[in-house]
């Protein structure tokens, strides 16, 4: 006969189980925009304690701060979205405009002496600029067709940022009761966590800005047409590692090299070099150093997590391999080879 108080056992153990599924599969469509959620109460989070300290409410600075962050988002998309749809439009019309053979001919005339070759050339090169200008329209498009889910999402952020700024402590505490671990791991633990989040977000973040924002620089230096939504673009694949700028900056490059403005074409190589050699200088050290860990075990997290995650995968893969070497490293209470993590005994 079956132990009465083991059947109720797995019983309880069957029910969480299936609950908890069930709540992935109902969280799943959700679960990036909780996410970003934290990430950005995290961010945050240095802010709202020294409101809370000027003004003793747990609510208003999370209110306030929710509203300035909204305000910084909705406002500069209010005034600048025109003019992106607009200079988005321009650089169709000049992609499909764009002859790339006649100038190669003149660099190059041995290699383009065959007329078949060229005619060649230049349908590949046309056909796959149509295609990356066509899927820079389609996704415009699909953002504005895809509005209302979009700003669900967007509810959803901001939502979760509100309650994880105002109640972090007890998610934090919850968290804490959770973990079969002393006190002194526990510690350990969210100290060393800590400190990865704010490496691999400010380090990514902000190292991608100041790269999209130094060739932005040089584009309205040496008058790039539609400049501000280039510079945008050069911002967004700042962030990302492995392609940087550059992937912007190449095409402007050929641009007026095609159209003969050779000053030009230098002085955006000059800046796309300064823009590149900066990610690939300070990136590694700034996200590995303080985080401690390998600069390839970094980047692999940044490719597995975009795969797996989309665009904000570029932040969680290091966090979730970084998170799983330090709960390791605690679990064990020794330190993890220098293979993996680089530890004080290693540095000296």
């Amino acid at each position: 006969m079956i132990d009465e108080a083991y059947f109720r056992k797995i019983t309880t153990t069957v029910i969480i189980a299936v609950l908890m599924i069930l709540s992935f599969f109902l969280l799943r469509p959700l679960l990036l925009s909780v996410i970003t959620g934290f990430i950005l109460a995290f961010i945050f989070s240095p802010v709202y304690n020294w409101l809370y300290k000027i003004t003793k409410f747990k609510n208003f600075p999370a209110i306030l701060i929710c509203v300035l962050l909204a305000a910084l988002i909705i406002l500069p998309l209010w005034f600048f979205t025109p003019m992106i749809i607009d200079e988005s439009i321009k650089l169709y019309r000049v992609s499909q405009q764009l002859d790339i053979v006649a100038p190669l001919q003149k660099i190059f005339p041995s290699l383009f002496a065959s007329q078949e070759f060229s005619q060649e050339v230049g349908s590949i090169t046309h056909s796959f600029i149509t295609k990356l200008t066509n899927s820079l329209m389609n996704y415009l498009s699909n953002i504005i067709l895809d509005f209302p889910t979009i700003m669900l999402q967007i509810f959803v952020v901001f939502f979760t940022f509100f309650y994880a700024l105002r109640d972090k402590n007890q998610i934090i505490n919850y968290i804490k009761s959770l973990l079969p671990f002393s006190k002194e791991i526990e510690k350990k633990l969210f100290e060393s966590t800590r400190d990865i989040t704010f490496s691999v977000l400010y380090g990514q973040v902000i190292l991608g800005l100041i790269q999209g924002v130094i060739l932005g620089i040089g584009f309205f230096a040496f008058g790039v047409p539609n400049a501000f939504l280039l510079t945008i673009f050069a911002m967004l694949v700042g962030i990302l590692p492995l392609i940087g700028p550059s992937i912007i900056g190449i095409p402007v490059i050929i641009f007026f090299l095609i159209a003969g403005n050779t000053l030009s074409a230098f002085g955006i190589v000059i800046f796309t070099f300064i823009s590149s050699f900066s990610d690939n200088l300070l990136r590694p050290l700034i996200v590995s150093k303080k985080t401690q860990l390998h600069t390839a075990l970094v980047l692999t997290g940044m490719v597995g997590g975009f795969l797996l995650f989309g665009l904000l995968g570029f932040i969680l893969g290091p966090l979730i391999l970084a998170y799983l070497i330090t709960i390791i490293e605690v679990y064990r209470n020794k330190p993890i080879p220098h293979v993996l993590i680089k530890t004080d005994k290693n540095k000296n």
